[in-house]
């Protein structure tokens, strides 16, 4: 059982000049990734100080099972009014750094889907995406957040938060649904679980990562220039968005089931208020719930990491059941292998209109990119994806997904890698 946060209760180095830039577009072909952490589209430790560190901590290079990290309810969040969908309190996992670590932090954006109205938000309520009282007591850290030199060598002995998600509007709604009894206080639930973070330890960072897979990845997207801002300029502060660029497409009836959804959910919950203002300026609310319309204006270096062919994306907005009530395309959404030609030219035009939609953000010297043309979706909590190991990660320049991440934040090297292999229709498409 992880220990209860009963309140706010505590735990530089010299400025580094920018770091060099890493800009690295990995384009795959092949059966190279698992399908990870799919979501359905409708459900779309420290208390007071640092537990002492126990055997539980990997010190061995040695293969092991992925680390148990106990749950902590932040029951003093419930004062600022930051209560997950069913009104119980926030909750986050902490395993504490050690070693060259001990000052540098990652926090981990929990994903899982999102609800965009009464049917699917009751659903969520009375299950671990609406209630820390339905959450499990222990997590493992895996990928990212692994205690494993060897999986993990660059982040392995950092301070490693995970932060639950039971908000279902990706840390951004605020609102309070009376009749139906649904706490819509995302945004509340970021804030006061980053301060509670700041004031056990975090503030004293020199190094800190926000990241998060899917509705997590979405929520670093919207969240990067905020988390930036609660430290100081000594202080190296990096974003990595993984399966989290979500796109306004066309599916295959020629709607945009994705759009009609994000619509309901930015009403229902609230978000519009907590959206990027710069954003929002010049386009309607529903667009700036869009990542392709927030990234280029995010200040913050961060690193975007995608499949080009994202298994959820596929399924639940390039072909929802609503778009293909005949089902023609049920084959095809679960597996490539029983896509035909015209529905494998479909999903290429969707692979590139992803890149079209980075094509400015990687202008920036200080952002990264990682895209790799697999059926996947998250990819850096998963070992068999972000694995440093010879024949784990997909790679490019024989360079994986873990190494990449690691040569960008650190900036170890000045890479701009753009492999340009044969397309699903057989062509070589140059995209940047």
């Amino acid at each position: 059982m992880g220990e209860e946060a009963a309140g706010v209760v505590a735990n530089n180095k010299p400025f580094r000049r920018p770091l060099l830039l890493v800009l690295l577009l990995a384009v795959l072909v092949g059966s190279c990734c698992a399908a990870a952490q799919d979501e359905g589209i409708n459900s779309k430790g420290a208390g007071g100080r640092r537990r002492r560190r126990t055997s539980r901590r990997r010190t061995s290079a040695a293969a092991a099972a992925p680390l148990m990290v106990p749950i902590t309810i932040l029951k003093s969040a419930v004062d600022a009014g930051a209560v997950c969908m069913d009104g119980t309190p926030p909750a986050y996992h902490f395993d504490p750094g050690s070693g060259a670590g001990n000052n540098s932090w990652i926090v981990n954006l929990e994903g899982g889907g999102w609800c965009n109205n009464v049917r699917a938000c009751q659903f969520r309520k009375t299950s671990r995406r609406g209630s820390s009282d339905l959450m499990e007591k222990e997590l493992p850290f895996g990928g990212i957040m692994s205690s494993s030199p060897t999986d993990n060598p660059d982040f392995y002995n950092w301070n490693r938060v995970k932060i639950r998600y039971c908000d279902g509007a990706s840390f951004a709604g605020e609102g309070f649904d009376k009749e139906n009894g649904f706490y819509f206080r995302g945004q509340r639930i970021w804030d006061t679980t980053i301060r509670h973070l700041l004031s056990i330890g975090m503030s004293s960072a020199d190094k800190v990562l926000l990241t998060g897979c899917s509705a997590g990845g979405l929520a670093v997207i919207l969240h990067c220039d905020e988390f930036q801002a609660f430290f100081p300029p000594t202080t190296t502060v990096k974003c990595l968005a993984d399966a989290g660029l979500f796109l306004d497409a066309v599916d295959v009836s020629g709607g945009r089931s994705l759009r009609s959804y994000y619509s309901d959910i930015v009403a229902m919950q609230g978000v519009a208020p907590n959206l990027q203002p710069a954003c929002t300026a010049r386009l309607d609310t529903t667009s700036c719930f869009f990542p392709q319309n927030v990234i280029d204006g995010i200040k913050t270096p961060i690193f975007l990491l995608n499949a080009a062919y994202d298994v959820w994306q596929i399924q639940e907005s390039l072909a929802p059941n609503g778009a293909d009530p005949s089902g023609v395309w049920r084959s095809c959404k679960s597996n490539r292998s029983g896509c035909d030609t015209s529905q494998m030219m479909f999903l290429q035009d969707f692979r590139e209109q992803m890149v079209a939609t980075v094509r400015g953000f990687s202008g920036s010297r200080s952002n990264g990119l990682f895209i790799n043309s697999c059926f996947a979706h998250c990819q850096s909590e998963l070992p068999a994806t972000w694995s440093n190991a010879a024949g784990g990660s997909p790679a490019i320049q024989n360079k994986g997904i873990a190494k990449s991440v690691g040569d960008w934040y650190f900036g170890r090297a000045e890479v701009k890698a753009i492999d340009c292999p044969y397309a699903c229709d057989g062509t070589c498409r140059h995209i940047i």
